[in-house]
This record gives structure tokens, C-alpha cells and sequence, in this order.
């Protein structure tokens, strides 16, 4: 090989190296949240958010990039296959829960992932509409184990809507039809109108419609109350042994993240969620703010996977 080949080579090879380095570089000082599902949900409520907050501990720019579609999946396995340093996921704690009702996932919802920290916890209610004939469980229980109409609706199968039920189901030994929408709005209208007799939603949500007398709030899913509505009992203590569904959200990232990136990261989202503008939009959507460890996370989503694939053999499901 002569010296001007060997030039012209060790150039191209440069300029190549240079590029990608350059976009490497591009990458990390964009840090895209990635939300799995549709503007307006929660997820996407807490990663705007954080966003200014994180931006500025980062001196990062930073968006929020929704990629909803297949009950999450598509943004999920988008993640999963990424392997880039900017790019964070936050999602709610049933996507743990995806392959007990769907066949095709093409990623593992726990080891797919770089646990970040988990950002926040609330409540879903079991709310029925005004005119059954129940204002507690010991009422509700009586109301589905003798009327016609003892059907509930959610968003869609595999939703905190539908799992609060299929515990509730299993505690308080009662079986209802479950009718999913395609989403919670018009699942919520029915259930003002009367179409819907029954069917948990945010507690956020719910009590409002309960002040205006549109429905009534049985009770909630955790095994503590809730601390912004400490005057709604849980399930629980009415009777539901055991009872506590914790529908929580958590931050994680691309498989095989560097330690010190993780670090990085949840650093940055622990400091948002200390910002007064920040806890103050996030506590008026009923969200009780709350961080851990990449391995609590882990620890957490072990647990989580563990119990609600007992739930969803006790309740016959499977995946289609």
C-alpha cells in the first residue's frame, strides 16, 4: 500500500471515528424520556414534569417521547433494544404483567431493562355508580353476589383498573363480568351515566366526581389511606383480607446501562422530585412521591411479578 493510499485510509478511518463520537456525544446531551403510552396519562404527566428539573441538574436538553401502541409494548421494545446513553423509560407497574396476558412480547419486562428508581405510588378506589345500592364492601359484596347487573368496566385487560378487580374478586370471593374499553374516558362517562355499574379508577379521579354526588367511592387499594384523602377507608379494613394494590410508576433504562450513568440518572430524578413546583404538580394528580435504589426497584419488581402471576392463575387468565 503506498503512503498517499495510507493516508487517504487512516483519514476516512478518523473522520468515521470522529462521527461517531460526535453523535455519541450528540446523544448524551439529549436525554429523550421515553413514554410508552398516549399524552395525558400518568406517565407522561410525570415525565413532563421532572423535565425542566432534570435538565437543569444534567445541563442536558431534554423531551419527552411518547411511543404508545400494543399496551405499551412498542415503546417498551424500543427501549429494549436501544442501547444508546440518553434515553430513560418510565412506566406504570403493570407492564410487569404483560406477558401473563399477551403472547407475543418480545422483551423480558424485568431483565430487559436498567432498573433507574421508582417516582411515585397513589391509589386506585373501587367506585360504583349512585344509584347501587352500596356506600361500603360489606355492601358492595352483598350488591355482587345478588344483582343482575354485576358487571365492571376498565380501560382494557391487564390494567390497574382490571387487576384491582381480580384481587378484590379473589378476597372477598365474588365474581363479576369484566367489560374493558379501549381507554378510561369513556369507560368513566358510562360510569356516571349508569351504563357501568362498578369499576376502580385513580382516586384523583374519583373523589371529585364523588363531591358532586355523580358516584360513590367504596373504598381504596392500598392497605394504608391515602394520605391527601385520609377520609376514604381502604378495602382492606373493610373486610378484604390482605388487600393492597400499589399502582406505582418507575423510571428505567436501556439493558446494560453503566453503574455510573444509572447513578447519574436517578441522582437527577431524585433531586426533580425534591423541587416544590414539582411536588406540587404531581401530589394534585393523587401521586405520593417515593424513590429507591436501582436493586430495591429490582427487588420490588421481582416481588410484583411473583404475586401477580399468582392472581392471574387463580383467575384463569391467559395469554392470547
Amino acid at each position: 500500500m503506498n503512503i498517499l493510499r495510507r493516508t487517504v485510509l487512516k483519514g476516512a478511518i478518523a473522520g468515521t471515528l470522529a462521527t461517531r463520537l460526535g453523535a455519541v456525544w450528540a446523544q448524551q446531551k439529549l436525554l429523550r424520556m421515553i413514554v410508552p403510552l398516549t399524552p395525558g396519562t400518568t406517565p407522561d404527566l410525570i415525565g413532563r414534569a421532572i423535565g425542566p428539573a432534570m435538565q437543569s441538574q444534567l445541563d442536558m436538553n431534554y423531551m419527552v417521547d411518547n411511543r404508545p401502541g400494543a399496551s405499551g409494548m412498542i415503546g417498551m421494545n424500543y427501549v429494549a433494544k436501544s442501547t444508546g446513553p440518553g434515553m430513560l423509560m418510565i412506566v406504570p407497574a403493570t407492564t410487569l404483567t404483560l406477558p401473563m396476558f399477551y403472547k407475543q412480547v418480545d422483551f423480558d419486562v424485568i431483565n430487559g431493562f436498567s432498573p433507574i428508581t421508582q417516582v411515585s405510588s397513589t391509589s386506585f378506589v373501587l367506585a360504583v355508580h349512585k344509584d347501587i345500592p352500596a356506600k361500603n364492601l360489606p355492601e358492595f359484596i352483598t350488591w355482587a353476589k345478588t344483582a343482575k347487573n354485576n358487571f365492571y368496566a376498565s380501560p382494557g385487560v391487564g390494567t390497574h383498573h382490571h387487576l384491582c378487580m381480580l384481587v378484590l374478586e379473589q378476597a372477598c370471593n365474588i365474581a363479576l363480568e369484566h367489560v374493558p374499553y379501549k381507554g378510561s374516558s369513556q369507560a368513566f362517562t358510562d360510569l356516571v351515566g349508569g351504563q357501568i355499574p362498578a369499576m376502580f379508577m385513580p382516586i384523583q379521579v374519583a373523589v371529585p366526581l364523588a363531591r358532586a354526588g355523580q358516584l360513590k367511592i367504596i373504598g381504596g387499594s392500598l392497605r394504608y389511606r391515602h394520605p391527601a384523602f385520609p377520609d376514604i377507608p381502604t378495602l382492606q379494613e373493610q373486610g378484604a383480607a390482605n388487600y393492597h394494590v400499589d399502582p406505582w410508576y418507575a423510571v428505567w433504562g436501556p439493558p446494560k446501562m453503566p453503574a455510573a450513568l444509572v447513578a447519574q440518572y436517578r441522582t437527577a430524578i431524585v433531586a426533580a422530585l425534591k423541587d416544590s413546583g414539582v411536588k406540587e404538580s404531581l401530589n394534585k394528580e393523587g401521586l405520593i412521591l417515593k424513590t429507591t435504589t436501582p436493586e430495591e426497584l429490582l427487588t420490588l419488581a421481582k416481588n410484583e411479578t411473583q404475586m401477580w402471576s399468582r392472581v392471574t392463575q387463580a383467575a384463569h387468565v391467559k395469554p392470547e
